[in-house]
């Protein structure tokens, strides 16, 4: 069934006419005849009456009444079309690090949501290492995590640096100095996350610059758990600032003055997905509006 003879003649029915419907889909009215016999024949039934009033067989109206449904799926499936080719609709699979999934997106994707309804959207979080990997694989569009292997297949598009803080309880001898050195630490407990966190590479070379082999330390597989390890009193952790919010009853957070870390965080995707096109475009333009608004107010802060 023609889908243009299908339209005309919902046009024909709505408008009363066949005069009309050829002024507003401008067709020659001969086009408008010729689409409704070649319907009629398709079916085998007659579907108007012929006569100077216009109106509908029986079949006409079985037809008519049975068919609208066609019509209103097109029509929706159109405009489905025109979203996603405007990146207004579509899906996207999106993966995040700690503590950038807990801290910093549920904001992010509450306004991106809010501005594109029509997306759909999904968040897969692990460390920069399992989301690498399943970009390559195709499991995820796009993620947000540290920067990649060299050699890799992957673009990777730097939108975010966070300096590390300590993180230390509020009743821990430490916690009374305004700033801490890695000397101030090697003789206490130091949290620390799974080996595969890109924290903990860098927390583990200023170690052993600083403080040799011998540190106590206890691992914390989740990013996310830190605070709760530290607020009870477990030990100190080096935590991205943004995660250090404290209340000032449980804990506090104290920056390094001896030994700066910096972590920067990015766009991950293939690098034969770049640029991002369609919806996944839309939301890099957010998270890096949104990244760079918070950069800029630390900096001013």
């Amino acid at each position: 069934m023609d889908l243009k003879s299908l339209n005309t003649f919902h046009r024909i029915v709505s408008l009363g006419g066949f005069n009309r419907a050829a002024e507003e889909l401008n067709y020659a009215q001969s086009t408008v005849t010729m689409q409704i016999q070649k319907l009629e024949a398709e079916l085998g039934v007659q579907l108007i009456e012929r006569g100077r009033v216009f109106q509908l067989t029986e079949a006409g109206r079985l037809f008519h009444e049975q068919s609208a449904h066609i019509i209103r799926d097109v029509e929706h499936l159109q405009a489905n079309m025109s979203d996603m080719l405007l990146g207004e609709a579509g899906s996207i699979r999106l993966g995040a690090v700690e503590p950038i999934a807990s801290y910093h997106l549920p904001t992010i994707l509450y306004s991106f949501l809010e501005t594109y309804p029509k997306i759909e959207l999904s968040v897969d979080i692990a460390n920069s290492p399992v989301l690498a990997d399943r970009v390559l694989k195709g499991e995820l569009d796009m993620t947000i995590c540290s920067a990649p292997a060299i050699g890799s297949d992957l673009y990777f598009e730097p939108i975010f640096t966070e300096s590390l803080v300590y993180l230390i309880p509020a009743n821990h001898p430490l916690a009374a100095q305004s700033a801490i050195s890695f000397a101030d630490i090697r003789h206490h407990r130091i949290l620390l996350t799974s080996k595969t966190c890109t924290y903990r590479q860098r927390i583990e070379l200023a170690l052993r610059e600083t403080c040799g082999h011998q540190v106590d330390t206890l691992d914390i597989s989740s990013m996310s758990a830190l605070k709760s390890y530290v607020e009870s009193g477990l030990g100190i952790a080096l935590v991205p600032e943004s995660m250090a919010t404290v209340d000032g009853t449980r804990s506090v957070a104290r920056k390094m003055n001896d030994y700066p870390i910096t972590v920067t965080f990015g766009i991950l995707c293939k690098t034969a997905n770049y640029p991002l096109k369609l919806a996944c475009a839309k939301l890099r333009y957010h998270l890096k509006q949104a990244f760079d608004h918070s950069d800029s107010g630390n900096r001013d802060a």
